[in-house]
């Protein structure tokens, strides 16, 4: 069987990873070199729609895991984070979170947050968007001073100095801030913190950091923001949630109540919620029900 063959072959067996059209055999097959087994791997991520720096990844991954068990198996869609180049354990790691963070409610402002406390969510995010540094220090610390004492697990987004001056209980950041931000300063300020992925490439990148938790997405589409990279669907966050069961696990993007739970069937130990919470007729109602279903789910599988 030559390389296109089995590379259709993997297509087809992992067909559940695929988004985006079907593309032509013609515009894939470009720049295949190294080992067969790198070569097969390469076209079979592209021909399920990977972006060229997630299937380099998967490509490298799959040839790791053929030397290793030494035979190239068509089904069996590399997951082992030793094969990726991973760790399970980081040198010097931001301090741990629980491995489930339950819901997750991502709120444009303290307010939002004070209101999520009250009803026993157990993480919150700030998303505040501002470009007023005094207006974003009030914000957080407003939202810090909501969360305290509480059970509530506050994370700031973006705002690392802000949420390193009010004491917060976390930072979350996004792949472009990760590399901006002072990673070293934020872990010796002994936040958490909170990495955004989207795809094999990120989620490599940012677990090398030792994160204390890792976001997923986006699973599907949304409109809060605009996406660079296609919505990921259920297929890949299964095998996402594989590879980095060592951390806890976010998935986050377009989540509903009607799609939870088959989302937490992947394993993922939190859901984030934006849209389903914060644009809810009855935002009460709305936070039992996403509750209630994430623990029937979580108890399923």
């Amino acid at each position: 069987m030559n390389i296109l063959d089995q590379a259709l072959q993997i297509a087809q067996l992992h067909s559940a990873l695929h988004i985006g059209s079907p593309p032509k055999v013609s515009e894939v097959s470009h720049a295949l070199v190294g080992s067969e087994s790198f070569q097969v791997a390469l076209l079979a991520s592209r021909l399920l729609g990977f972006l060229e720096h997630d299937a380099q990844c998967i490509a490298g991954a799959w040839q790791a895991q053929t030397l290793r068990t030494g035979h190239f198996d068509p089904q069996a869609w590399p997951v082992q984070a030793a094969d990726f180049g991973l760790a399970t354990t980081h040198p010097h790691p931001f301090p741990v979170c629980p491995q489930q963070l339950g819901l997750y409610a991502v709120l444009p402002d303290a307010q939002w947050v004070s209101r999520m406390v009250d009803l026993g969510v157990p993480t919150v995010q700030l998303r505040f968007k501002s470009d007023d540094i005094q207006a974003v220090h009030r914000e957080v610390q407003a939202a810090v001073k909501a969360a305290q004492g509480s059970q509530s697990l506050l994370f700031i987004n973006d705002h690392w100095q802000a949420a390193i001056d009010a004491g917060a209980y976390g930072v979350h950041l996004g792949q472009e801030d990760m590399q901006a931000a002072p990673l070293a300063r934020i872990r010796a300020a002994g936040l958490r913190l909170g990495l955004s992925s989207h795809g094999y490439a990120e989620m490599v990148q940012a677990a090398q950091h030792g994160p204390s938790y890792l976001a997923l997405g986006a699973v599907f589409p949304t409109t809060l923001k605009r996406m660079a990279t296609a919505p990921q669907g259920l297929g890949r966050l299964h095998m996402y949630a594989r590879l980095m069961c060592h951390l806890p696990l976010v998935a986050i993007g377009g989540i509903d109540l009607h799609s939870l739970p088959a989302v937490m069937q992947s394993g993922v130990g939190s859901v984030a919620f934006v849209r389903a919470i914060t644009a809810a007729e009855d935002v009460s109602q709305s936070v039992a029900q996403l509750r209630a279903c994430m623990a029937h789910s979580a108890i399923r599988a």
